[in-house]
C-alpha cells in the first residue's frame, strides 16, 4: 500500500457529510429541524401516552429551525465584516474621501 492509500482510509469519512448539511439552504434546513422535532413528539406521546409531549417535540423543532436561522445570518454577518475590511471592497470609502476633497475645492 502507499502512503496516499493510508491517508485515503485514516480520513475521517463523516466530516464531507457534516459538510454537506451545514451546507443545506436555509429552508431545506428549516423544514428538517421542524420534521424531526414532530418525530421527537410523536415518540414521546406514544413513550409516555400523554398527547401534550407531541406540542413539546413540535416547540424543539421550532427552536431548532429558529437556531438555524441565528446560525446562518451570524455566519454571513461574520463573512460581511471580513470583506469590508479588506482593503479592495473598501471603494465607497475612497469615492467618499475624493468626493469631500472635490468640494472643498470648489468655489461655485
Amino acid at each position: 500500500m502507499h502512503s496516499d492509500d493510508k491517508k485515503e482510509q485514516k480520513a475521517p469519512r463523516i466530516k464531507p457529510i457534516i459538510e454537506a448539511a451545514d451546507n443545506l439552504s436555509l429552508g431545506i434546513s428549516m423544514v428538517v429541524a421542524v420534521l424531526m422535532g414532530v418525530g421527537i413528539g410523536i415518540l414521546l406521546k406514544n413513550l409516555t401516552g400523554y398527547s401534550w409531549t407531541l406540542w413539546v417535540g413540535v416547540f424543539i423543532g421550532i427552536a431548532a429551525a429558529v437556531l438555524n436561522v441565528y446560525k446562518a445570518y451570524s455566519k454571513q454577518y461574520k463573512e460581511y465584516e471580513e470583506l469590508a475590511k479588506e482593503p479592495r471592497y473598501a471603494i465607497k470609502k475612497q469615492l467618499q474621501d475624493d468626493d469631500d476633497e472635490d468640494d472643498s475645492e470648489k468655489n461655485y
